[in-house]
């Protein structure tokens, strides 16, 4: 859901941004570049050393090149499969680097094994999560289904519980618990979300199996 909101606003947002940076001649593919080198800078320099307030404020600022490189491609009328596939290949690269500098951090200085699997789980799922639309979409299926925490439900629910955590630095009690709880809604609507998508493509390829076999049912009845 905040993927379809939240997306169209901030690309109306970001419109005039996009359009100065082609003006200047720079390209949608070095945004993307740009973007994912600063955000793997953010979460895994400052979130390993517990600088979750920094961390999440470098990580925001180049977050939305994910906007902004399509906004972009779309403005100069370069929009390409290559564009498609490096823009979200990166984003996969980018959602590591920031759950990764949290289990860093846990496996680390904050000393807390469970969180660090929680924070791990969150990696792998978040990546499974995305392979099974893509995976689903390259056999054929439209994968019709949302799912309960998709990418974005997941780092804005992370990394805002990461910067408000990231007050206990500067003195504000008890803002330090957010974040792990951050990471266990996280992981559990993951995992949920990972079984929408499994159920929905179990249906679609039953439904697309049967649809296959009546249309090739008729196609014998008709040569007979």
């Amino acid at each position: 859901m905040l993927n379809k909101y939240a997306r169209a606003f901030f690309t109306r947002v970001l419109t005039p941004f996009a359009a100065f940076l082609l003006r200047r001649g720079v390209s949608p593919d070095a945004v993307t570049l740009i973007g994912t080198a600063g955000v793997m800078a953010g979460a895994l320099v400052f979130f390993p050393r517990g600088e979750f307030f920094w961390g999440t404020i470098v990580i925001t600022l180049f977050v939305f090149s994910d906007l902004v490189d399509g906004n972009m491609a779309r403005q100069a009328g370069i929009s390409s499969r290559w564009g498609a596939f490096l823009d979200s290949t990166l984003d996969r690269v980018a959602d590591g680097a920031i759950f990764g500098g949290f289990a860093l951090w846990y496996a680390g200085s904050g000393d807390d094994n469970v969180l660090c699997a929680v924070s791990i789980f969150c990696l792998a799922s978040g990546q499974v999560v995305s392979y099974t639309k893509a995976r689903g979409e390259s056999i054929g299926l439209p994968v019709a289904v949302n799912g309960l925490v998709e990418r974005a439900e997941r780092l804005v629910i992370s990394l805002v519980a990461a910067g408000l955590a990231g007050l206990h630095a500067f003195g504000v009690p008890g803002v330090d618990v957010l974040l792990p709880i951050a990471l266990w809604i996280v992981a559990v609507g993951s995992a949920v979300t990972l079984g929408q998508r499994v159920v929905t493509v179990r249906r679609e390829s039953a439904e697309a199996d049967a649809a296959a076999d009546a249309s090739g049912a008729r196609g014998n009845e008709a040569t007979s």
